[in-house]
């Protein structure tokens, strides 16, 4: 279960939220089984125009993932129904208080102040979109998953994201497979000076709670890593290694 949800005894309850104009049908159980890996869905509802043609998959995957359409026609052009649909029940569950956090499932910038108003009320906010997805959203989440790495796995999510990086003003050049890992060392950096820049070794655990926090948007997969730990080792600059049952990491350099 996800570490950012201070709860004990139960799955978080989350309220998931998914855009259908922003989020192509064949990824939708790719992204519901992510989900799972943060809590229960226990809200799950998805946004279009169902008169329209080009949700016709939509409607297929909402059926067999068991996810409640709501219709939001468009009544005059050029305007996003389905957007202003979605912020006004996210406002509804938000004050109904049953839920411990949210899942935004879209690369669409327009939610950037929804995801901040959530997070105002002390919830957590995970969003799951493009690579293409703004900064301003991808920053505003507590954690942000690219959908090319939930999607890609080990073999190509190196080569169809790009590297989380300060500003992203300008695209970055997908790091290669072998390169990948290397990229990530200035984050981790970044987060052993957070903790203490003076310190031998860190708790593995804690380390991933500080990268993400300096970082939502990190994930060891944009490097070619399932996990942490190996991302560690494969840069080939830290050593990780048990103590009792857990793990800590060291920089050797």
């Amino acid at each position: 279960m996800s570490d950012i949800f201070p709860i004990a005894g139960r799955a978080p309850r989350l309220a998931v939220l998914i855009d259908a104009d922003n989020v192509t049908a064949r990824n939708a159980g790719a992204i519901l089984d992510e989900i799972a890996s943060f809590g229960e869905p226990s809200v799950r509802r998805v946004y279009g125009d169902w008169s329209s043609s080009a949700l016709t998959q939509w409607k297929e995957q909402a059926r067999d993932l068991g996810l409640v359409m709501h219709q939001q026609s468009a009544n005059t052009k050029g305007k996003n129904a389905s957007d202003i649909g979605l912020v006004i029940d996210a406002m509804d569950i938000l004050h109904a208080g049953k839920v411990d956090g949210f899942v935004l499932v879209s690369s669409d910038s327009d939610f950037t102040r929804l995801a901040s108003r959530i997070r105002e009320d002390g919830l957590v906010v995970i969003g799951i979109g493009e690579a293409k997805t703004p900064e301003s959203l991808r920053k505003v989440c507590n954690r942000f998953v690219l959908i090319e790495n939930i999607i890609s796995g080990l073999d190509s999510s190196a080569e169809t994201t790009r590297e989380p990086k300060q500003d992203r003003s300008e695209p970055a050049s997908p790091p290669s497979a072998k390169e990948a890992p290397v990229k990530a060392i200035p984050f981790i950096r970044d987060a052993m000076k957070k903790i203490d820049p003076d310190q031998d070794d860190y708790s593995l655990g804690h380390l991933g709670q500080v990268i993400t926090q300096l970082h939502p948007d990190f994930d060891p997969r944009t490097y070619g890593a399932a996990k942490l730990s190996d991302l560690l080792r494969k840069t080939g600059r830290f050593e990780v290694f048990p103590v009792g049952s857990a793990l800590k990491v060291r920089d050797k350099a």
